[in-house]
């Protein structure tokens, strides 16, 4: 066996390994659907999409509240555009984003520095915070605004308690018997 071949068989067996020892629930996220998880805007579809979509869904505008999502719009670079949650506003030119596939692919970035770099402060053009460069990146992105939830965003509904089916006593018969979650309330810790 030749050392090329016995390479490409090492890479592969530590290839194999590592997929192995990932966690069952590692994601590789989208901007579109972690944002709609974490904001409560409930759109579906490519992020490009989402600020028709939310034409008389939701409010839409140019003003950044804290839960609202930043809808980017497509370019050459971005083809289906993105979105991004603002966890705070900073400033009426600064925010803090947290979004899903930006600095890497599939990796999630909470509370990432964004600011508006439009001739007019409407928040037309921004630059975001890049992860390889350790600040904002070097591009300017244009945007639609900001799309409103209408409520604090989801890190504060994660505290409510859940709700769980829960498992009867065994019947005479020796079963159990599973009822639906709305049947019983359970509080649920979270981290």
């Amino acid at each position: 066996m030749n050392f090329g071949a016995l390479a490409a068989r090492f890479a592969l067996v530590v290839s194999c390994a590592l997929t192995m020892v990932a966690p069952a629930q590692a994601r590789f996220w989208q901007c579109a659907p972690y944002a709609r998880e974490i904001s409560g805007v409930e759109i579906f579809g490519n992020a490009h999409t989402w600020w028709s979509q939310a034409a008389g869904k939701y409010e839409r505008g140019h003003a950044p509240k804290e839960g609202a999502v930043l809808s980017f719009a497509a370019t050459s670079k971005m083809r289906f555009g993105h979105v991004a949650m603002v966890s705070k506003v900073v400033s009426d030119r600064e925010v803090l984003l947290t979004h899903a596939n930006w600095s890497q692919r599939g990796g999630i970035e909470r509370d990432v520095r964004a600011i508006d770099v439009s001739a007019a402060g409407d928040w037309s053009e921004v630059k975001v915070w890049f992860g390889p460069l350790g600040g904002l990146g070097t591009s300017a992105y244009p945007t639609n605004g900001f799309i409103y939830a209408g409520h604090a965003p989801a890190p504060a509904e994660f505290a409510a308690p859940m709700e769980i089916a829960k498992v009867d006593p065994p019947a005479p018969t020796g079963g159990a018997s599973i009822q639906p979650a709305h049947a019983r309330q359970v509080v649920a810790l979270n981290d």
